[in-house]
């Protein structure tokens, strides 16, 4: 501080800038201004052509995932509408094959009063007797019958068993279908409700990990492979299924028609046989009634013979006594004269006629013996055929009712089984 001043003065102890270092300084800061406004100038322009191009970029993003997502949707729906219309496709299949199936059953069930019928025709001709126990064509017939039947049975078994088989191939179908309809429904829902999501919905915030790849996820590829391959199973098994019923109804009818045509084949064969019965039975009744009228001609005949042998011999007692009368003369008059010579020739005469009729009683008594025993044998062969015979009408009676059987129906088949006949009133 200088002792001459009037004004006492303080500074900052501090050093001071010269002028021109000011002027320096003020140009300095004035250029640094100006870079650094033009640096933010630089900035502000790049940085709101950033913010228009990631906002521009943003929104084409945005559109194209959209369009995407909407594609991705009908893509969705019309593979839905597919599998829709398979399963519709499966459910009819499956109930027509139930149907045939049943249908199947039945006429197996049925196949157990045409079993029943030829078994109790083969027993009951079993039961005929002597002669007519054979083996004819109503033998033959009823035993190929019973052959066609249990062939019937197990091709009918055997069809059922496959289409039960192809039942559970067709529940298999199902189940994938319903299955992969069911994850189409979620995932056409997930999708369709991610176009409607915005940065002004609720529930929008940062996930972690977005990026990530979900577990068990699959490829386009695959599931596009899988689609296919799933309806191409479907068709395959529908296929096989309408083979499986259009098999199931032409076993059926040939099975039908195969047991009708030897049905028809074996009555016409009994009646055919009951026919020859018949007449074979007629002819030995004829046969009987001519035996039986033979028979007594010939025991009229032996009665008649004996009558003359009878007759014969009172007349060779008559001829013996006159011939021992006529030796009881006495001289010249026991002469041998024309009547002893004629007596003699009567004597002779008669023995050979009673000689002659005895033989010819014996004979016509072994006639009427033999004839008797004939007429024995053919009164029981007439039994046997007239056994036979209705043997052969029971087992065509038997059979009467294959033609009069009505095919019951699923109810009436429960009702018998369950026997509840008396307890369900009747209209």
């Amino acid at each position: 501080m200088s002792s001459e001043r009037a004004v006492a003065t303080c500074e900052k102890p501090l050093q001071h800038l010269s002028l021109p270092d000011w002027h320096a300084r003020m140009i300095q800061l004035k250029s640094v201004a100006y870079c650094k406004r033009a640096e933010a100038f630089e900035l502000r322009h790049s940085a709101r052509n950033l913010r228009n191009e990631t906002r521009i970029q943003t929104f084409w993003d945005t559109y194209h995932n959209n369009d995407k997502l909407s594609d991705r949707v009908a893509e969705l729906d019309r593979w839905r509408e597919t599998m829709r219309l398979l399963l519709k496709r499966v459910n009819d299949e499956i109930c027509a094959l139930k149907e045939q199936k049943s249908h199947t059953e039945r006429d197996l069930d049925a196949l157990i009063m045409p079993l029943t019928v030829v078994t109790d025709a083969i027993s009951m001709r079993d039961c005929r007797l002597g002669s007519e126990l054979t083996y004819d064509d109503g033998d033959t017939e009823l035993k190929n019958e019973l052959c066609i039947v249990e062939s019937n049975q197990r091709l009918l078994r055997d069809q059922s068993q496959g289409a039960w088989e192809q039942l559970n191939r067709l529940q298999e179908v199902k189940f994938k279908l319903e299955l992969d309809l069911t994850d189409k429904d979620e995932a056409q829902a997930i999708d369709q409700n991610q176009l409607g999501v915005n940065e002004h919905c609720s529930n929008v915030t940062l996930k972690t990990e977005p990026l990530r790849v979900p577990r068990n996820a699959c490829t386009y590829k695959n599931w596009l492979e899988y689609c296919e391959e799933l309806v191409a199973f479907a068709e395959k098994n529908l296929a096989d299924s309408a083979a499986v019923r259009e098999s199931l109804f032409a076993t059926r009818e040939k099975a039908k028609n195969i047991l009708k045509a030897q049905q028809d084949r074996t009555a016409h064969t009994l009646r055919k046989r009951i026919f020859e019965t018949q007449r074979s039975r007629n002819e030995l009744e004829y046969q009987l009634d001519k035996m039986k009228e033979e028979m007594g001609k010939c025991s009229t005949e032996i009665d008649t013979l004996e009558q003359a042998c009878n007759d014969a011999m009172e007349s060779l007692k008559v001829n013996e006594t006159r011939l021992e009368n006529r030796a009881q003369r006495s001289g010249m008059e026991l002469c041998i004269d024309e009547s002893f010579h004629g007596l003699s020739s009567e004597q002779h005469q008669l023995e050979a006629t009673i000689k002659i009729l005895r033989e010819k009683i014996s004979a016509t008594r072994t006639m009427y013996n033999g004839l008797h025993e004939l007429s024995k044998k053919i009164d029981t062969d007439l039994q046997n055929k007239q056994h036979s015979l209705m043997t052969d009408i029971r087992s065509l009676d038997l059979r009467a009712r294959l033609a009069s059987s009505e095919k019951p129906t699923q109810t009436e088949r429960n009702i018998q089984l369950s026997h509840l006949d008396q307890e369900i009133p009747k209209t």
